[in-house]
């Protein structure tokens, strides 16, 4: 594998990483409906304000959330929103999944 080839799968591997957390995939559920400030998400989340923070600037630092800061409030929004394209992939391997348990524990 030479150089660009492996800095590109550690680039996707850096955006799958920020995704691999429960309440991070919340967020972007979330921001995929409308913009949100940190306070709003810390009230839906029901974690402290840090929590919120540190998970958000994971998601930025991913590129996967971008911050628009309006006086002293910052609303994060989805920088883009074909991220909810691999959700959905995800949830046909999870429903395949559930398929094959099925059939196997059904014989």
């Amino acid at each position: 594998m030479d150089a660009d080839t492996r800095a590109r799968f550690e680039m996707r591997a850096q955006i799958v990483k920020a995704l691999a957390h429960p309440t991070r995939l919340f967020i972007v559920e979330e921001l995929s409906k409308h913009e949100y400030c940190v306070c709003e998400l810390t009230e839906m989340i029901g974690a402290d304000t840090s929590t919120v923070s540190k998970h958000l600037s994971i998601l930025k630092q991913a590129g996967i959330v971008k911050d628009d800061k309006r006086g002293t409030t910052v609303y994060y929004q989805l920088r883009c929103p074909c991220i909810l394209n691999f959700f959905g992939c995800i949830e046909d391997v999870m429903q395949t999944t559930m398929q094959e348990r099925t059939r196997l524990l059904s014989r």
